[in-house]
């Protein structure tokens, strides 16, 4: 197994020193990192003797657990391909709980950590934010949920306002003006409306038509009366033998050159179906995606073919996959990339080269860190800022149509 991953090592995704695999937690099969032998003493550096202790909390049991372990095995991953001996990693069970959060916080702490990475969920993170401060241990989670961040709780996860406002731009530099969106009535939904219309009113462009679905309902109809006029079927849902000739009225024409649909999986391509019978014709207007497109088979509905959406540039994400396969055995899920760069981080912050390690200084650095999802920087308040690429859905594989920006100095969103 030590040949099968070193063979699959990549260049290091964040120019620091990682460390070296770290014991398993609880029973793994023997695909799992070997440990290596003891390494003579590292010549003395801006960081602390030792190594220095970092936690990582996840759910390893529970309904979440599956995610959880695959979030393990990419820290244990990111730390092994590195060879560096400067971090000895703790993992947690969270259990998927507040309460196991803050029992696995409290037992990490009086370890002595530096760091803890993660919890996931945002009331795990609720639970562990006080413990953290008062200890004066910086966090980085996984969780989405804004409010929680600031005071020494740093979220690392997909921000889907962020997204909003990078697809959005770029519709805007390819010149579309007009905006609308049909989205879940739910927390997530109403943030990405909400953050469609700040950045139209950004831009100087305007959303025209807003309406919220029921997502536990099958019926659409209302919500959909509300964003297109009556009457018309697409013609490209003609074409495909979804609807007959003859029995076609004409394309609806609507009041919007894109919509956003931030939705995913089979809902999303039940909608876009409905979409294309009540007559939109998305040649003609752009749907527009979130960051639940980033899927490998967004592509196999032809109503959601041209769509855009932002994401993580997706040559270094496929490389991270491909070696997560050939290391463990199985597919990783999406956010596992997240448990990869949080650990790639940690090593970094341990190098001492960007301040005190682990100190705030050191993870706000302004340059920020590159990793598997691309690059990335912590501002003040505590939120994550990455630079996102935009990707158009095609039959034979997604494209990226506008490059992820190289540096923060290249940000134009």
């Amino acid at each position: 197994m030590l040949a099968v991953l070193a063979a699959c090592m990549p260049e290091p995704m964040i120019t620091a020193p990682l460390a070296p695999p770290q014991p398993p937690w609880g029973p793994q099969p023997p695909y799992g990192p070997p440990p290596l032998a003891p390494q003579p003493p590292a010549a003395p550096t801006t960081a602390p003797s030792g190594p220095a202790k970092i936690a990582l909390l996840a759910p390893l049991s529970g309904p979440n657990a599956g995610l959880g372990k695959a979030i393990l095995d990419a820290a244990q991953m990111a730390l092994f391909e590195s060879g560096n001996d400067q971090l000895t990693l703790l993992p947690r069970d969270t259990k998927g709980t507040p309460a196991g959060a803050s029992e696995a916080a409290h037992s990490a702490l009086d370890a002595g950590v530096k760091l803890i990475l993660g919890p996931l969920l945002a009331p795990e993170v609720e639970a562990v934010k006080p413990l953290a401060r008062d200890a004066q241990v910086n966090v980085i989670a996984f969780s989405t949920v804004t409010e929680l961040a600031g005071d020494g709780m740093y979220l690392i996860g997909f921000l889907p306002r962020q997204e909003v406002v990078r697809v959005v731009g770029y519709a805007r530099q390819r010149g579309i003006a007009r905006f609308a969106a049909l989205a879940p009535n739910t927390p997530y939904g109403h943030l990405m409306a909400d953050a469609l219309r700040e950045s139209a009113a950004s831009t100087a462009a305007t959303v025209t038509k807003v309406a919220f679905f029921d997502p536990s309902l099958s019926d659409l109809s209302t919500a959909i009366a509300v964003v297109l006029p009556s009457g018309g079927a697409q013609p490209a849902a003609v074409e495909a033998g979804n609807i007959p000739a003859a029995a076609a009225p004409p394309p609806a024409v609507p009041s919007f050159d894109a919509l956003l649909l931030p939705e995913g999986g089979d809902q999303l391509k039940e909608i876009a179906r409905k979409l294309a019978s009540a007559g939109l014709d998305s040649k003609a207007t752009r749907l527009l995606g979130s960051g639940l497109w980033d899927v490998p088979d967004i592509g196999t509905d032809p109503t959601l073919d041209g769509g855009w959406f932002a994401a993580s540039p997706p040559d270094a994400q496929q490389d991270f996959e491909r070696r997560f396969q050939a290391t463990y055995g199985r597919e990783p899920p999406r956010l596992a990339s997240l448990g990869y760069d949080a650990a790639a981080l940690a090593a970094a912050l341990a190098s001492g080269k960007s301040g005190p390690p682990f100190s705030r200084d050191a993870i706000q650095n302004p340059n920020g860190f590159s990793g598997v999802d691309g690059l990335f920087r912590f501002l003040p308040d505590g939120l994550v800022q990455r630079a996102l690429a935009v990707l158009e859905v095609e039959p034979q594989g997604n494209i990226v149509v506008s490059p992820a920006p190289q540096s923060f100095q290249d940000f134009g969103y």
